[in-house]
């Protein structure tokens, strides 16, 4: 029996929950199952309890990791103030972010799926949304964060239901037209926020 270094298991880990992580955007929570996440990984079906106790414990933990490369890939290196905002909304809202399911953001491709997911896989989504909206807040109100957790929340919850919805359209320029009207909207929260 081959013995793995602990590195290897680490990286080995690591590799299932990333290729998880697009499957569930690509085919849902439901419509993944434990064969083929680990297929994705190039791993048997029978080595997924080396490596989490339950296809939920894999779910939340695939969450939470989309949750954290989208704020570390887009949020963290946007440029402060409103310009990084403004960085973030057009990047969303780009046709490029709304075909690219399975490397898109994971609030548009399984917010209604989390909703009915487990405790920990929802615990795992509210806390990357609390790192993305402080990432938002401190653009907003650079003063004073906290005061802008609300809007910030409220300009997401905007970001991902338009392009959900946008997704979900089969008239190809219909769904462009929403996602520049998604740019002009979130852009006039963001202007209404710093005039109040």
């Amino acid at each position: 029996m081959v013995r793995y270094t602990k590195e290897h298991k680490q990286e080995t880990r690591q590799r299932i929950i990333a290729m998880a992580g697009r499957r569930l955007k690509q085919d849902g929570i439901d419509g993944s199952g434990v064969a083929t996440l680990m297929k994705d990984a190039g791993l048997t079906h029978g080595t997924f309890y080396a490596y989490f106790s339950s296809k939920d414990h894999l779910v939340a933990t695939a969450v939470a990791d989309q949750m954290r490369a989208q704020h570390e890939t887009i949020v963290a290196q946007a440029a402060p103030g409103r310009a990084g905002l403004e960085q973030i909304i057009r990047w969303y809202f780009s046709p490029e972010q709304r075909d690219s399911i399975e490397d898109g953001c994971p609030n548009a491709a399984l917010l209604d799926e989390i909703a009915r997911s487990t405790d920990p896989t929802k615990q795992a989504y509210t806390d990357g949304v609390l790192t993305l909206i402080d990432g938002f807040a401190a653009r907003l109100a650079a003063h004073d964060p906290p005061s802008a957790r609300l809007e910030s929340l409220s300009l997401l919850g905007m970001m991902a239901g338009t392009l959900q919805l946008s997704r979900a359209l089969t008239d190809r320029q219909l769904a462009d037209h929403l996602l520049e009207q998604g740019i002009r909207n979130a852009l006039a929260l963001l202007d209404a926020e710093q005039h109040t």
